[in-house]
């Protein structure tokens, strides 16, 4: 396998710009192209790679490209001679993607390719060398595609410190609808509420909200892209959440049916209805892997108070530190009203009790561990 030595990126946004950090801290010789002038700028400020144009071909071109952009790129980067083999990130995979000549570029140097790893932040300053680390990454190689190709995207997955997934094209967009697409019109859906709302209900706002409408601050011009791009998915899982809605809607509205003629079995029928949904999002949601990669580790949760005071949060992971326990993730619970905060930290299992007591013994305020 030829080593990947050098590549082009073409579009320094934040996952562009990221594979770029992460390339050029491998010390891989990586020539930015970008249409925005600023935002190579700024790519290479923050030492993403060269703006210079290479001697000749790089190794590998990195389409960071909105999805309906992906084929004219590809085509017009292949009529250049852009580089000897060509890979894209774009979250739909089946655009173009007609066969041997029927999209407009040689399906042979192409692979497609989608890092499950993103930021709601758009733009280069958003970008981080380590945002691939342990995340999948999906290739989707067809029958056109070369062994060489196929090659040079493993090794930049590989660079990237990202875990390789192959699929087919058409299951990864089946896929992503339902794990990234159908969500991310949700979040929005239910944010769009918030315009109207009360400002003092917004003042009622917990965690739970901010967690699930997160997302919604992404960039519209290219959620409106993916969207469109992936329609055909996206409206398929679309139709079976609506078809919940509805039964969830009946239910609700017979619950609030006024009148001596609501019988009793209707009003059991529609409160079981409410609970088998609930009990079933629960057993949804458990299914979501708490970490890529390895998935026979199990992990707890572990909340400890945080005083609202500068430092406390570093005190409390040095002191976490110091008793050797990695923790995989965590979340800051905090109200800007209160004294105080919560921090969760994901931990193994076995771990954390015996962190709990260590960390309690040092004054921190911790919770009962709970499995993740």
């Amino acid at each position: 396998m030829t080593p990947v030595d050098t590549v082009t990126i073409i579009g320094t946004g934040m996952i562009g710009t990221s594979i770029a950090l992460a390339l050029t801290e491998r010390r891989v010789r990586v020539h930015l192209q970008d249409a925005s002038e600023e935002a190579l700028r700024i790519a290479e400020a923050m030492g993403a790679g060269s703006l210079a144009a290479p001697g000749g071909p790089t190794d590998l071109a990195v389409l960071a490209v909105p999805p309906r952009h992906v084929p004219g790129v590809l085509s017009d980067a292949q009529r250049r001679g852009t580089a000897l083999h060509y890979t894209d990130v774009a979250s739909v995979k089946t655009l173009g993607r007609a066969g041997p000549g029927g999209p407009g570029f040689d399906t042979s140097s192409f692979v497609g390719g989608h890092p499950i790893a993103g930021r709601e932040k758009p733009g280069p300053a958003a970008a981080r060398g380590d945002l691939f680390h342990a995340k999948p990454w999906v290739l989707t190689p067809t029958a056109h595609t070369s062994d060489a190709t196929s090659g040079a995207a493993r090794q930049l997955v590989e660079l990237c410190g990202a875990n390789l997934v192959t699929m087919d094209a058409h299951d990864h967009d089946r896929a992503i609808a339902v794990t990234s697409h159908l969500p991310h019109l949700l979040s929005s859906l239910t944010a769009r509420l918030l315009r109207e709302a009360d400002p003092h209900a917004l003042t009622l706002v917990g965690s739970g909200l901010r967690d699930f409408t997160r997302i919604s601050a992404g960039d519209p011009e290219l959620w409106t892209d993916i969207l469109g791009s992936n329609a055909t998915a996206v409206r398929d899982a679309l139709e079976v959440l609506a078809h919940d809605v509805d039964t969830t809607l009946r239910a609700l509205r017979s619950l609030t049916a006024g009148g001596e003629d609501r019988a009793a079995d209707e009003d059991a029928e529609a409160r079981q209805w409410l609970r088998t949904v609930l009990e079933e999002g629960r057993d949804g949601r458990a299914r979501i892997p708490v970490k890529y990669g390895p998935q026979d580790r199990v992990f707890a949760q572990l909340r400890v108070a945080l005083p609202d005071r500068e430092g406390e949060l570093a005190r409390l992971l040095s002191d976490v530190s110091r008793r050797g326990v990695n923790v995989e993730d965590l979340r800051i619970d905090n109200d800007p009203k209160s004294p105080s905060g919560l921090i969760e930290l994901l931990v193994d299992e076995t771990e954390a009790d015996k962190l709990a007591r260590w960390l309690t013994d040092l004054g921190w305020q911790v919770h009962a561990p709970t499995p993740a």
